[in-house]
């Protein structure tokens, strides 16, 4: 989860990686540093912690001018933060950064330390530069190729060689890579954003392939040394949009752009009817019999209001699964069964593992995800984009409710095509979907109210939500998005289970949001919430206006716009993340870089 640059260009090495890396520390936040190819000396700063650190010791160092360097943001996964373990990493000849785990690390670096090599740090990733250095004769890719074949895992590495100036080496295996191209001057990343300010234009790296960046150029090599020609894409984001534009943090930023990314995500796909949803990307349906709906976090919380969607809409058999776990386990596929995997990065360790399973099982992958080319997009039979544009902060917003939309869309398609949906019932969501974005400006209108409401409930120790069906669903989100960002202790109970043990847990004054959007689930819910009140709880009720009750039994009322409830999750899940801001912020948090956690989990 850790994030590398690079450069080789005519402007400041240095400043370039300073300034990518602040876009990548979303990546992880551990420790950072860089290394710059002066003429063949390579020079090399790094400290623990936050970016400012490393930028004081580069105001120290007085770095000499250098027009090539690379540079790391580490997520500490072997080894505990440190200057030490801090990348790059060096060993004789070679300094390099990497993102990823090699699992057979021990292996290698006790064979080393048998041939008299010494090691300094805790990494997996010294391992990489002492092979390197080991092979390395004249050739630094022949040297490159057979480290390669001796590592076991994931990596995404920017290699230095001392005694080649101004060249920077680049190979990626299950982690991401990116090469952007701008005029004379060539950026290496793990993600787009870090080179937005110079370019838009990038090179997908395949698995396998080695990049030569020299002197603002690049040469590919394919896996057997061959020079290859790759297609140049353009990005469609822009550079303001990675950055936070005024506001305090880019969670609150994105969360005000849920309007705007709902109405990218949808509008596309309904601009020419009820008939024609998602007709482009989902031509043929009729062979699906079962999904498998498969995320990580909020992506999987999403898979749970699909299932609920697909199931009521189109009568198909969903199972939402946890990609962790699914793919360790023994999927019983069988024909007309597909998978939908769900990635805001497209590069999440274990979905990538659930792709290439279901390759191997030759069941079809319909994939939802929010980066073009990333790498779950480019493996998968049918490739839904959310169209949210760049999510910088580390808790998703802005891309969770649009990936609930594409999975509504989906649902709506389907049962389109099974005519399992009455025409009448299939418009009227039709046109729910239509309006989610101005329903979702309304509900962003109360953010004072979702900040007093933080501020009333900031210094409890426990925080429980509480709901039935879809609800249950949009409490497992809420829940999740107040423990990542504001470290209180939160669960999510499906309202019924209450009386099987969960209810022991309700003291006086203890915070429970209830959640009640379903008009056919209402009365349970609201029989659930008066036993917690009848226990001490101080309620939060969330409901649609028009369901209102007219018998206050709560102590706070969320109310949200009317709109059809089967699309009323998108709505109900704003305030959540709202209140779960404004507590962060109260409570002292680092909103955008919340402890251990980093945006992309691209190891297991």
């Amino acid at each position: 989860m850790c994030g590398i640059v690079g450069y080789s260009g005519k402007r400041s090495a240095a400043d370039f990686l300073i300034n990518g890396l602040k876009k990548l520390e979303y990546r992880g936040y551990d420790s950072a540093g860089i290394a710059v190819n002066c003429g063949g000396k390579i020079v090399t700063v790094k400290a623990e912690g936050r970016m400012e650190n490393l930028e004081r010791k580069l105001a120290q160092a007085a770095l000499p001018e250098a027009f090539c360097g690379i540079g790391h943001t580490r997520w500490a996964t072997h080894g505990e933060p440190s200057d030490i373990n801090s990348h790059p990493h060096s060993a004789g000849r070679v300094t390099l950064v990497h993102n990823g785990i090699i699992e057979n690390y021990a292996k290698r670096k006790q064979h080393l330390e048998e041939k008299g090599r010494v090691f300094v740090s805790q990494t997996d990733t010294e391992v990489i530069a002492q092979l390197l250095d080991y092979y390395y004769a004249d050739n630094p890719v022949e040297a490159i190729q057979k480290t390669l074949t001796k590592l076991r895992g994931s990596y995404a590495l920017a290699i230095l060689f001392s005694d080649r100036p101004d060249t920077i080496y680049a190979v990626r295996k299950d982690s991401p890579l990116v090469i952007g191209k701008g005029k004379d001057e060539i950026c290496i990343a793990s993600d787009i954003p870090a080179f937005l300010s110079v370019t838009k234009d990038y090179y997908l790296l395949e698995e396998g392939e080695i990049a030569i960046v020299r002197n603002g150029d690049v040469r590919f090599l394919d896996e057997w040394g061959n020079e290859t020609v790759k297609q140049l894409n353009t990005a469609t984001w822009n550079f303001e949009e990675a950055e936070k534009c005024g506001y305090k943090h880019f969670m609150l930023k994105e969360m005000h752009e849920e309007p705007k990314s709902l109405k990218n995500t949808i509008y596309p796909r309904i601009a020419d009817g009820i008939d024609h949803i998602l007709e482009k990307e989902l031509a043929s349906t009729e062979s699906i019999r079962r999904l498998y709906i498969v995320g990580c976090g909020s992506a999987m919380h999403a898979g749970l209001l699909g299932k609920s969607a697909i199931e009521s809409l189109a009568h198909i058999p969903c199972s939402v699964e946890i990609a962790s776990e699914f793919r360790y386990g023994t999927p019983l596929f069988a024909d007309g069964d597909a998978v939908v995997l769900i990635s805001q990065s497209g590069e999440t360790a274990d979905s990538l593992a659930v792709l290439k399973l279901a390759r191997e099982k030759g069941v079809p992958v319909i994939a939802i995800v929010n980066v073009v080319g990333s790498s779950i997009a480019r493996g998968a039979d049918i490739v839904l984009y959310t169209n949210a544009g760049p999510e910088i902060a580390v808790a998703t917003t802005k891309a969770y409710t649009a990936q609930v939309a594409v999975l509504y869309m989906m649902a709506l398609r389907l049962g389109i095509d099974r005519k399992t949906v009455s025409r009448e019932r299939a418009e009227q969501i039709f046109e729910a979907l239509k309006q989610l974005p101005e329903k979702a400006e309304e509900v962003l209108a109360n953010e004072t109210e979702y900040q007093r409401m933080a501020t009333t409930y900031r210094n409890s120790h426990d925080l429980f939500f509480i709901g039935r069906g879809q609800d249950w669903a949009i409490c497992c989100e809420g829940s999740l998005k107040l423990k990542e960002i504001s470290y209180m202790h939160s669960e999510a109970y499906a309202a019924g289970e209450l009386k099987h043990g969960t209810i022991s847990l309700i003291e006086e004054g203890v915070p429970v949001i209830a959640i009640s959007t379903t008009a056919a689930l209402r009365e349970k819910t609201i029989s659930n919430l008066k036993e917690v009140l009848a226990r001490g709880a101080h309620v939060i009720y969330e409901c649609p206006a028009s369901a209102v009750p007219e018998q206050k039994f709560y102590h706070d009322i969320i109310v949200l716009p009317d709109i059809d409830e089967s699309v009323m999750p998108i709505l109900a899940i704003i305030p959540l993340q709202m209140i779960a801001y404004y507590t962060a912020v109260d409570r002292g948090s680092d909103v955008d870089k919340p402890r251990n956690l980093a945006k992309s989990v691209t190891v297991e």
